[in-house]
């Protein structure tokens, strides 16, 4: 039997993820990274980006906010603020949650604020990337 990973994402609000899987792929503060099971013990940041879970020969992707990997030879345990499935993103929403970041960031606003929308944008555009992924 091939050896796999025990996959499990959890935000605030439950753990949306809890599978073996055969290989991630993790939007990290360096860039991607590919985690096959076997991989050292490592833990690290991640960025609001895509992650890529292959699974049976099939993949899928889901939007991730900023959050936290704690990953082990056979495990990869991801705390995020975010992670929807492409299925479940609503494009529309994500788009005018873009808009609305963007024109925030257009005027004046204190440090806070700007970390606040900058990260509201972050997460928007992470959503928009996976979701558009999608399209034939």
């Amino acid at each position: 039997m091939a050896a796999t990973l025990k996959l499990e994402i959890v935000t605030p609000e439950a753990k949306t993820y809890s599978e073996e899987v055969d290989m991630v792929t993790l939007p990290g503060v360096e860039g991607e990274m590919g985690i096959f099971p076997m991989h050292v013990p490592l833990m690290t940041q991640i960025v609001p980006g895509e992650i890529a879970v292959r699974k049976n020969g099939q993949e899928f992707h889901l939007a991730v906010g900023e959050g936290f990997v704690e990953i082990t030879q056979t495990h990869v345990a991801v705390l995020t603020d975010m992670a929807i499935r492409a299925e479940n993103i609503d494009e529309a929403q994500a788009e005018e949650a873009r808009k609305r970041a963007e024109a925030r960031l257009a005027e004046k606003l204190d440090d806070e604020e700007t970390a606040m929308v900058s990260a509201a944008l972050a997460q928007s555009l992470a959503q928009l990337k996976v979701k558009r992924r999608q399209r034939p």
